[in-house]
């Protein structure tokens, strides 16, 4: 599998809420599926979780808390949500 954190070691406690989903389109990865979260601050979440929610292109949204490691998954990307992220600037 895959495992990419675009977070730091300090923001892995700060921005610690993630706003989990499998990527739709799958990218034909022969050995699982595409994953991908959205690692915010906890006042974030919800605002997050709806521009998840709301992107056509992802199914099964979720959200969890801490260290993500999710089976089955062929690729998982975590991407932080900092101040000039989409999600926060709608």
């Amino acid at each position: 599998m895959k495992y990419k954190d675009d977070r730091t070691t300090e923001e892995q406690s700060t921005h610690n809420v993630l706003i989990t989903a499998t990527d739709k389109c799958n990218w034909h990865l022969p050995y699982g599926s595409n994953k991908c979260a959205w690692a915010c601050r906890p006042e974030d979440a919800d605002v997050v979780w709806r521009w998840v929610l709301g992107r056509s292109d992802m199914k099964y949204v979720n959200v969890t808390h801490g260290e993500w490691k999710p089976r089955n998954a062929g690729a998982v990307h975590i991407y932080r949500v900092g101040p000039n992220h989409p999600a926060l600037n709608q």
